[in-house]
Formats: structure tokens, sequence, C-alpha cells
């Protein structure tokens, strides 16, 4: 009689000790804890006294992986415990290892799709920019999706017209262009205070203000250098402009064009870019590159910046007849006087340029 009794009790302490350890694996299951660990299971050669076997599951012994280690209530030693585990802990441990398989494979399929999307697109690229003549168009529309970092540089002198589409004379344009923006520089910037008007004197002073406070969170743009690129940059370009001169926030469109043209010489992030880096050629080449992309990038809205603004006014009540089309009630609450135009007359200038492009498509 003791034995049975003895039988029943060994009995009942393995199922109850089944019972905790299926309530923990499934309590990491739910909580997403036990996921991340590798579950090895091996089949048991020696059957546990007092239980029928062939009545009984297969055992199992399950070894956790270091990133099990304190996610589980169990503290397991270099002997690790050996559970008896019925059919349930079998199927988890398979539904684990067989969901982690999968979303292994998942992942793997989705980062080589996404090369292979990117390998084809650098493909394209290369295919309409290595012809004799680039097909603007074809390129204006795969741009539309995104450049790739290398050849950016390259497209964006492209499609904003300051470097030509035929092969064969773009390297002599960019030269001639080039030695233009050093030979303003020499005529206007590299000269006393002297021979500078008043106006000159004040404009100038008013780019050297505004310089320290461009992307003032990146420090790479505290640099000394790179802040007397855009000193240069912003003062020839305000010179050869006259009718507009320099206004506050040119100097944030600057920006873009200086990051991916010094991208062509400085590799890595730019939180490790320095101008020292690089020689005074490649300095003048960058240079003239932002100035010429900065020119044909307001030459199309220069009107924005000169006396009464009126392209920034012609946008404005485009937008009011925009949105008298469609609500009129919101146009009356959004311009019941002048003092709407105003308000955004007198807004950042670098807003204003952004919203350009988007009022042309929508008019």
């Amino acid at each position: 009689m003791s034995n049975h009794h003895n039988q029943q009790d060994q009995r009942n302490g393995i199922l109850d000790s089944t019972f905790n350890q299926t309530l923990r694996t499934v309590q990491g299951l739910l909580k997403g804890r036990s996921m991340p660990g590798k579950i090895l299971l091996s089949p048991r050669s020696d059957p546990v006294d007092g239980l029928n076997t062939k009545d009984s599951s297969p055992s199992y012994r399950r070894s956790f992986s270091h990133n099990d280690a304190g996610t589980s209530d169990h503290t397991y030693g270099a002997d690790e415990e050996e559970v008896q585990s019925p059919t349930i802990i079998a199927n988890l441990n398979r539904l684990s290892i067989s969901h982690v398989e999968r979303s292994s494979k998942e992942f793997c399929k989705s980062t080589i799709g996404a090369r292979s999307t990117d390998s084809a697109r650098v493909m394209k690229f290369t295919k309409v920019l290595s012809g004799t003549t680039v097909i603007l168009d074809k390129l204006r529309e795969l741009a539309w999706s995104g450049v790739p970092d290398d050849m950016r540089p390259t497209v964006w002198r492209l499609l904003l017209g300051y470097a030509p589409p035929n092969s064969d004379r773009r390297e002599g344009v960019l030269r001639r262009k080039r030695l233009e923006y050093l030979e303003c520089i020499s005529q206007y910037y590299d000269i006393p205070d002297t021979d500078r008007s008043d106006d000159e004197i004040n404009m100038r002073r008013q780019i050297v203000v505004d310089c320290p406070r461009t992307v003032p969170d990146v420090p790479f743009f505290q640099q000394q250098q790179v802040q007397k690129s855009l000193e240069r940059i912003l003062y020839a370009w305000a010179i050869r402009h006259p009718a507009s001169g320099y206004v506050q926030g040119i100097n944030d469109l600057v920006t873009p064009f200086l990051v991916v043209f010094l991208s062509e010489y400085l590799e890595g992030s730019i939180d490790n870019w320095s101008m020292s880096d690089l020689s005074s050629d490649q300095i003048n080449n960058v240079e003239a590159d932002c100035y010429w992309c900065l020119s044909k990038l307001l030459d199309g809205m220069q009107d924005h910046y000169t006396f009464a603004q009126p392209g920034i006014q012609r946008l404005v009540f485009k937008l009011k007849e925009l949105v008298r089309r469609i609500d009129g009630n919101l146009l009356r609450l959004c311009f019941p006087s002048n003092i709407a135009i105003f308000i955004i007359l007198n807004a950042s200038s670098l807003f204003i340029v952004l919203m350009a492009p988007l009022l042309r498509r929508l008019v």
C-alpha cells in the first residue's frame, strides 16, 4: 500500500511540476519573453520510474540560451533541470521554434528583397546617367522616389540645369562655371571694406551674423571653414542678384547643397566630417556647385525676395482662391481681412519657399 502511495505522490509531484512549467512557458509566450532564446529539444533515453512509458508522452530536455536567463522565474545552473514534458509543452516548443525560424526567414527575405530593389534602382540610374545625352524626363521620373546617395550630386546638378545633359560637354561646363565663381569671389569678396558700399557692408554683416545660426544643433556646421564657405556663397549670390540681395532664410537653402556636394569628398557620417580633410581646390569646387545650384533654385522665385514680395503675394492669393473653391466657411475664417495676408507675408522665407512648389501643384 505504501509503495502505491509513494508512486501516486511521485506521479502527482511530476504532474504539478509539469503544470507549473507549462504555466511558466505559456506566460512567457504571452509576455513575449521566452521567444528570443534558442530552444533545443532532444529525446530523453531514461524513462521516469513509476510511470508507464507506453502511455506517457515523450520526455524532452529543454536547453535555454543566455537570452532566457533572467526572463524565466526559474534559475538554471550548470546542470539544467530536467522536466517531464507532456504533449502540450512539446507542441509549444515546436511552435516557438517554427515561429522563430519563420520570422528569421521572413526577415532575411525582406532584407534580400530590399537590397535587390536598391540594386535595381541603382542599375536604372546608372543606365540613364551613362548615356551620351541624359534624358532629363526619365531621370526626373526616377528621382521622384529618391536618388541613391552616391549619385545624388550628379543628379542634382543635371535636374537643376547646372550641368548639361550632354556628357561630352559636362566636364568643360563645370570647369568654366567653377572658375567663374572664383572670379566672382576674387572681385567682390576678397576686397577690403573700404572698396564696398554701405549697403554691401551691412549685407555682409548680416550674413556673418546668420551663418552661425545655420543648423546650430549640428556640430559640423559650427566649424569655422564651413561658416566661411557659407558666407562666401551667400555674399556672392547677393552681389550677383542686387534686386533682392541677401534675405534671411536663404542661408538654410544652401545647407542641403553643401552636404550633398561634400559627400563626394568626405565619407561616413556627417558627425565625423571635417573640412580640414579637403584641399582648397575641393572646397572651391563644392562652393561653386552650391552657388550655381542655389542660383538655379532661386531663379524661378526671386520675386519672393524683391521689394513688396510680389511672388509671395501671388501665391497667397492663389491659396485664397483654392480655399474659396473648397470651403467658403474656411475662407471666411482664415481670410477675414488683410491681417492674414500680412502675417503670411512676414512668415519665414524658408516656409514660403517650401510651400511654393506645393501650391503650384494644387492650383
